[in-house]
């Protein structure tokens, strides 16, 4: 099988685009040319931020679809070299949302949202 690459794209508006291909400069040439994909197309100047090589194409492409699942944090502590960061990054921070009905018992009650650790809406 042929060497796979996964990049991460810099767009001109901040935004990061990820792909994979077989041939890393002449899919930077085709980005920046604005033949690579419409969404780097409409957000030229592109600037290469990062890239990894893979033994196979079916690894880089696998690498590519876990990266684009990513969240911007996720990827910019990659970007930089933050590895230790990735765990903490792939948490999902759930928060708790208080209903109009919830309001109203607390205030039935003589509660505040002070002394709770409800966060309002």
């Amino acid at each position: 099988m042929k060497t796979g690459y996964i990049y991460i794209l810099k767009c001109s508006d901040g935004t990061f685009y990820t792909g994979s291909t077989t041939d890393l400069e002449r899919r930077l040439a085709q980005h920046e040319a604005g033949e690579g994909s419409k969404y780097t197309k409409q957000r030229l100047p592109i600037e290469l931020s990062y890239s990894e090589e893979f033994d196979r194409i079916d690894f880089a492409f696998y690498r590519e679809k876990q990266i684009q699942s990513w969240s911007r944090k996720k990827k910019l502590a990659l970007i930089e070299g933050r590895l230790n960061d990735l765990p903490v990054l792939s948490k999902k921070v759930f928060r708790r949302r208080v209903s109009d009905t919830s309001i109203r018992l607390l205030r039935n009650h003589s509660v505040t949202l002070e002394d709770t650790d409800i966060e309002c809406p």
